[in-house]
């Protein structure tokens, strides 16, 4: 009687087992389709981006090393500080940096030193009318913590408000 069991329970076991190949191949074949099918690709600027403030990613920025930030910051200057650095290279050939100001200084104009900023040449020169004092908003990304500063690809630049009116032609 004890080698009839065995038996049932070989053949159970065995059936057991043949479903779960055939299980496992019919999931295979439709995972196989799928990647032959056209899927459809969702454009996103930029995923899991982190809200920040400049000072928080300058006493911090190996906090936010490899993410995706953005910052309301105001525009100082376009600079070349940074630039062909070797430990966290942007060459002056493709990118120019830019300055913003210390949020925490109210009565001077002092830039935030501690932050590189860079641009692909090609996206600064839609920018080139930036002044002083202009509020912008700044996505990129922090690709370096080297000299213990906060060195960001930025992808995209949004004026928020002029520092100076745009004057109108007088008639």
């Amino acid at each position: 009687m004890f080698s009839e069991y065995k038996k049932m329970y070989k053949v159970i076991l065995s059936c057991v087992f043949s479903l779960c190949i055939g299980f496992s191949a019919v999931t295979f074949a439709k995972e196989a389709q799928k990647d032959n099918e056209i899927q459809p690709v969702k454009c996103v600027e930029q995923v899991n981006t982190t809200f920040a403030k400049p000072l928080q990613i300058v006493q911090n920025p190996s906090r936010f090393l490899n993410q995706n930030i953005k910052m309301n910051a105001t525009f100082d200057k376009f600079s070349t500080l940074g630039l062909d650095y070797k430990k966290a290279l942007r060459e002056s050939k493709d990118y120019i940096g830019f300055l913003i100001q210390r949020d925490d200084v109210q009565d001077h104009n002092i830039p935030l030193s501690e932050m590189k900023l860079f641009l692909k040449r090609d996206y600064a020169e839609k920018f080139i009318d930036l002044d002083t004092g202009d509020r912008i908003e700044i996505t990129g990304h922090v690709f370096s913590n080297a000299l213990g500063d906060a060195w960001i690809d930025v992808n995209n630049i949004t004026v928020l408000k002029k520092a100076k009116a745009e004057e109108t032609p007088k008639k």
